[in-house]
């Protein structure tokens, strides 16, 4: 199994300075390097809240000082981006980190960027299935031909820089239906689900469609990989975690209130969900959080990566902390 992190780079609080805040997520992508994480993926969001609308600016610029980590997208919003441009920035990515790019392809969890680009939701899933179709055929091929609704056809246009590695990692973010599992599925592609709430067990079935729908295709089981994305922290023990996590993600569960309904727990309330061994969140000591991700994969009949969302407004110090005892605690009990 491999393990990462996922930042949506948070900005940061009150009068503190942006720049500053980069300087410091750069930083804890060359200690996840350091300890021997396998991944470190950058979100994609247009709000206040975070630093990260240019994530392949940021990812080359970790390409540049890191060494072995996997540098991917936590999601690259393709509804609203150029598939060409996608393609261009991550085999430019590629080629600066010599192999260690990947994309996460998704919707995004916040539809802030169809408005601003000038796309109609109402095209929601129509226009991701296309800008998806042409980027696979842009990695499968130099020198393509395709034609669509939403974007200018191509005719016999060659697309450069071409990647490193032959075949860009491209994954399939997914949140909670059943046909963008199928879609993976059918397509070959690893899936990367967003496991942000509930109970791990509820995607059980989700997951059994995305591999009979990826066997029926023609698809190797092992090309079939799950990787998992979940709120999550370590401290030495679960008290200090909860202590360290909670009162953020509580702030963060808040600020959706209005957008989705969502009510933050109390603290009695993440108490017993970090307790639950089939909760979403994996928060406590190194021993309980190894424990808690072997359990997930069972759940799901194996997980391929699994991927910490930790960064939710917590200080430089505890998330440097946390990725400390990732690498150096967590690591070794999963793999032993």
């Amino acid at each position: 199994m491999e393990i990462g992190i996922d930042s949506f780079a948070a900005a940061p609080r009150g009068h503190q300075n942006s720049a500053i805040a980069i300087q410091e997520l750069l930083e804890r992508i060359e200690l996840a390097d350091k300890v021997g994480l396998d991944a470190f993926g950058i979100g994609e969001h247009y709000r206040k809240e975070f630093l990260d609308s240019a994530q392949a600016v940021i990812l080359a610029a970790a390409a540049a000082r890191t060494h072995s980590i996997k540098l991917s997208s936590a999601v690259t919003v393709l509804s609203t981006s150029d598939p060409v441009r996608v393609f261009q920035n991550f085999a430019t990515i590629d080629l600066i980190s010599n192999g260690r790019a990947e994309i996460v392809a998704g919707r995004g969890s916040f539809v802030d960027s169809f408005p601003l680009f000038g796309y109609n939701l109402n095209d929601y899933d129509a226009i991701f299935a296309e800008k998806l179709d042409l980027l696979l055929k842009i990695r499968a091929d130099e020198v393509i031909s395709w034609s669509g609704r939403y974007r200018p056809p191509l005719r016999e246009q060659a697309i450069y820089p071409r990647p490193v590695q032959k075949k860009l990692p491209i994954w399939l973010g997914v949140g909670g239906t059943a046909s963008s599992f199928a879609r993976a599925g059918k397509l070959g592609l690893p899936l990367m689900l967003a496991a942000i709430g509930g109970r791990i067990e509820q995607f059980r079935d989700f997951v059994e469609v995305y591999r009979s729908t990826g066997r029926a295709a023609g698809f190797d089981p092992e090309e079939l990989k799950v990787g998992l994305h979940s709120f999550g922290y370590v401290a030495e023990s679960k008290e200090k975690a909860i202590d360290i996590f909670y009162p953020r993600y509580a702030e963060v569960i808040a600020s959706m209130n209005k957008e989705r309904g969502w009510i933050p727990p109390t603290r009695a309330q993440f108490e017993e969900l970090v307790q639950d061994r089939k909760s979403a969140l994996v928060v406590g000591s190194p021993k309980e959080v190894a424990e808690k991700i072997i359990q997930h994969g069972k759940t799901l009949g194996g997980v391929f990566r699994f991927n910490f969302q930790m960064d939710v407004g917590m200080s430089h110090e505890e998330l440097k902390k946390g990725i400390e005892l990732i690498g150096k605690e967590v690591l070794p009990l999963l793999r032993k």
